[in-house]
This record gives C-alpha cells, sequence and structure tokens, in this order.
C-alpha cells in the first residue's frame, strides 16, 4: 500500500489478486473504513492481553497446585524426621488450603473462563461478525501488505503452493 492507502479501493484490492495478494479473509470488505479497521484492530490487540493473561492465570493455577503437593512431600518428610508437631501444623494450616476466600486456583480459572474470558471472546466475535463479516486481523494483514517487499522470496502475501518459486525473485 502507498501512502494514499486511506481510500477503501487503495487497501481492498492490494496487488489486484493473484498469486501475491492476500486472500479474501485478510481484505477487507468493501466499504469498511481505516477507522473501523483500526478499532478492530485494537480490540483484537485487547483479546491478545486477555489471552495472555489467562495463560497466567492457568500457569498460576498449575503453580500453585504444585506447591501444594510439594507441601505435603515435605510434610511427609518431616514426620518421617519426627517432627510430627511441625508436620501436624503445616498439614492442618496449609496443605489444602484455600488460594482466595472459599476457592482454589481451579474455581478462579473456571469463574475468569465462564464470565470474562467468554464475555470478552463473544464481543470480539460479534464486532467482527457485525463490521467485516468475521474477518480477523485485518489491521496485521494491511500492515503485512504495507510492511513487505511485494514479488520478493519470503516476503510472500500467503504460504506458496509448494510449486517451484522464481529464483530471480533472490537476487
Amino acid at each position: 500500500m502507498d501512502d494514499d492507502a486511506a481510500t477503501t479501493e487503495d487497501t481492498t484490492g492490494v496487488d489486484g489478486g493473484g498469486a501475491d495478494a492476500p486472500t479474501a479473509e485478510h481484505r477487507r470488505p468493501s466499504g469498511v473504513d481505516d477507522a473501523t479497521v483500526e478499532a478492530l484492530g485494537k480490540l483484537s490487540e485487547a483479546l491478545e492481553v486477555v489471552e495472555d493473561a489467562r495463560g497466567h492465570l492457568y500457569g498460576f493455577h498449575r503453580l500453585s497446585g504444585m506447591a501444594d503437593l510439594t507441601l505435603g512431600e515435605a510434610v511427609d518428610l518431616f514426620r518421617d524426621a519426627g517432627h510430627d508437631e511441625l508436620a501436624d501444623r503445616l498439614e492442618t494450616e496449609l496443605v489444602g488450603r484455600n488460594v482466595v476466600q472459599g476457592r482454589w486456583t481451579f474455581q478462579l480459572v473456571e469463574e475468569y473462563d465462564d464470565d470474562y474470558y467468554a464475555t470478552f471472546k463473544r464481543l470480539e466475535a460479534g464486532a467482527r461478525d457485525d463490521l467485516v463479516g468475521g474477518r480477523r486481523h485485518l489491521f496485521e494483514a494491511e500492515m503485512k501488505e504495507d510492511r513487505r517487499t511485494h514479488g520478493r522470496r519470503h516476503h510472500e502475501a500467503v504460504p506458496h503452493d509448494g510449486g517451484e518459486q522464481d529464483p530471480a525473485a533472490d537476487s
């Protein structure tokens, strides 16, 4: 895309189709303006942050569970070493303890997934469905078109079909 890519014509038919053009699912529909594509891109970026946060929550869940199981092993070792009072205190006060009031981490994960995460995913998909026919990553696809060197090997719009590529494109 050139500096005049603000018009729909300039961004929808990049390269006019063909082997070096993005597929239809990554071209903005006719009549969709730059502001809409930018807003959807920002919404997608926010969802990516939520996905990352969700991964950290699952990591927290797994690490907390591992800590509790390891703590149980420590309790057994203290008991084997004759430290029954310490083992009892650790076992009754800490092994299996809730990480927050009334909840283990699996409950936090479930509530996050069922409420915030599911709502975010539903609303993000709904915005894409309503505004661009469900197409994903339009902002990024247009950025790729702007940044890649058209016709150059390793800068293709889409994966090639496995056929021979023009060796002259490497020079």
